[in-house]
Formats: C-alpha cells, structure tokens, sequence
C-alpha cells in the first residue's frame, strides 16, 4: 500500500511538471497565434468545399460567405489578446508535490498499512464460517449466494436467498433468485407468491406483466393466496373494472380471518376505491386491558424460559414486545432467539419481520 501511494505522488508531481513546463513554452512564443481568424478562414473554405459538392445553393453561399467575411474583417480589427502565466510557477509545483506527501503521511497516521488486502473470496470464507445472525443482510446474500451454486437444485435455498436480497435492498436479486426457486418447484404457490410480490417492489408498486402472470399462477395453486388475490384485484380497479375488483376485495376481506393485521389495510382500500371515509382506526386498549395484555406476554416469557425449544413462541414474543413498545425486552428476546436458532435462516427471517412490528399506537 505505501508502494502505491509513492508511485502515485512520483506520477502526480510528473504530471504537474509536464503541465508546467507546457504552459512555459506557450509563455514564452513571441507572436501569439491568432486563432479568431483561423478559425473565419476555415469556415470560408468550408462553404466553398459545400459548394461545389452541391450541398449549398448559389444564393446560400453567397449569404454564408458575405456573414463569415464580415466576421473575419471584425476579427481582424481587434487587437489579439497575448495571454501570458503567472510569473511564478514554484507554488504550483510545490502543491502538486506536497498533495501525495500529504496523503501519504495521512494515510501512515490513521490507516492501516500494514494490514493486508481483504479479497471478496477470504470475506467469503469467513463469513461462511461465522454465525448467521451475527451477519448484516448482504453477507448473508453473499453466503446464500455460495451455498445455493453448490445446491442448484434446491428451492428453499433460493427463498432464502431471495429474503436475504430483499433485506439488502436489492429487489432484482430477489426477483432473480425467486425466478430460479419457481422453476425448480414450480407447484410452490408461496414461491409464485412471494415471485409476485418482489416483482411488484421492483416495479414501485405496480403490477407488472410478470407479477400478474406469477399472481396468476399463484391463484391455480391456492385459490385463498391474499396476496394474489389483493393485487389482481386492484389490477381490475386500474384497468377500468371498479366494481369487479371492489367486488374482489370485498369477497377477499370476507374470506380474511378476523385476527388477520392485514384487514385494515383492505378495509381503507376498499373505503379510498368507493369514495367513502376510511373505517375508523380502533382505540387503543384500556388500563385493564393492557395489563392483561403484559400479564399473558409475561406468562410467554415465563413458558419459554423453562421449554425454550419453540421458535414460534419466541416469533411471538418479540412480536409482542415490539407491538408493546418495550424496545429493550425485544432486543433481549431477539438476541436470545437468534443465537438458539442461528442455524435456521427460516426462523431468522420470521424472527426480523417480527421485531419490526409497529408499535401499538
């Protein structure tokens, strides 16, 4: 790294000599070039060239060429301007040598030369070998990148290679991903589903030629899939049909299990497609009620610290404190469930979605 830094100082204050001793030579021409009138004179040629090669008529040229000579003989009359440099070149070369030095010795202070390069396939390796929930979302992409090349075949791995894409931002490696998942179990509808819903992320929340046709898939595998059924409907609303994709979700919100947090959604969708004032938000619960609600996540807590072997339990654990807003019961939970479960990415994933639960308002 050091050798780096003093190769790019040397070609930084070459550079800076050439440009120098350049800018001297013009400095010292006698007669300045007079590029106004070169430039006239070209274009006078250039009329003639256009001339006789037909492109130009007779009265055109003539109008061209009376306005370039006029501009020439304007030229002509100005005195050209000598342009001369600064009579002292020393700071400038001294700033484009000092520049490097400067960065070099930085660089000695606070960076870390004497660390070697950390090439993307030693990361790789390292990373395979830690624990999963200690890896940020794009390193574990990068390590489900990995296993699923040496897995070709396996959809699940594909899944969670699309979940761990979605987490990095990173919407069209998610598609990718869940396009191979499709192909390799094409009789999955959460796969199709899960296609669907990434295609429609990618596109800003618009229903794609390819989300609908994954939606649609989706449907022929299971008639109930939400997801598909919401936006194939809403699909219906902007093609015109209002009253068929209202009708949908009507019948999709009839459908819905009453616990389902995802009927409020549908309810204020389908109150902004008829015009109508959104159902009112549901008031926040009473003194009475809240303290059975800690009393029963207290008794969770309690269950799960003498069976901790329930990783559905600790998903509604954290849920819970989040929707509680005890932030730091949560972090505790999730850090203990995390290291339990390092081993499925599955229960990990679960794990996210639920510590990132709104707070009950």
């Amino acid at each position: 790294m050091i050798a780096f830094w003093v190769t790019a100082g040397i070609l930084s204050a070459a550079a800076a000599i050439l440009i120098l001793l350049r800018a001297a030579k013009a400095a010292a021409r006698v007669e300045p070039a007079d590029t106004t009138s070169m430039f006239y004179r070209r274009q006078l040629a250039e009329i003639g060239d256009l001339a006789d090669r037909g492109l130009l008529g007779e009265g055109e040229r003539k109008s061209a060429e009376a306005e370039a000579g006029r501009r020439l003989l304007a030229a002509a009359d100005q005195p050209v301007e000598v342009w001369s440099a600064s009579p002292s070149r020393g700071p400038v070369l001294a700033a484009a040598v000092a520049a490097p030095a400067l960065a070099l010795a930085l660089y000695l202070v606070v960076g870390a030369p004497g660390v070697a390069d950390q090439p993307f396939s030693g990361r790789l390796v390292k990373w395979l070998a830690s624990n999963p929930a200690s890896l940020s979302p794009p390193e574990m992409a990068a390590v489900l990148g990995k296993l699923t090349k040496d897995r070709p075949n396996d959809a699940e791995g594909f899944r969670f290679l699309a979940l761990a894409e979605g987490a990095s931002n990173n919407p069209s490696g998610a598609v990718r991903a869940l396009k191979r998942a499709v192909r390799i179990a094409p009789q999955r509808s959460d796969l199709w589903e899960m296609l669907g819903e990434a295609e429609v992320f990618q596109a800003g929340g618009g229903l794609t030629d390819d989300a609908r046709q994954a939606f649609v898939q989706t449907l022929k595998l299971d008639p109930k899939s939400v997801a598909a059924r919401f936006h194939l409907a809403r699909a219906r609303i902007k093609a015109g049909d209002k009253a068929g994709g209202v009708a949908d979700w009507k019948a999709l919100l009839a459908d819905m299990r009453t616990d389902d947090p995802r009927r409020a959604d549908l309810q204020q969708a389908i109150a902004e497609a008829e015009g109508a004032p959104a159902p009112a938000a549901p008031q926040g619960l009473t003194g009475g009620q809240m303290t059975a609600v800690r009393g029963m996540v207290a008794g969770l807590a309690q269950r799960l610290a003498a069976s901790p072997d329930d990783p559905a339990g600790w998903v509604q654990l954290v849920r819970a404190y989040a929707v509680l807003g005890d932030t730091a019961k949560r972090d505790e939970a999730l850090k203990t469930a995390r290291t339990r479960y390092a081993a499925k990415p599955e229960v990990l994933a679960d794990l996210a979605k639920a510590a990132a639960t709104e707070r009950m308002k």
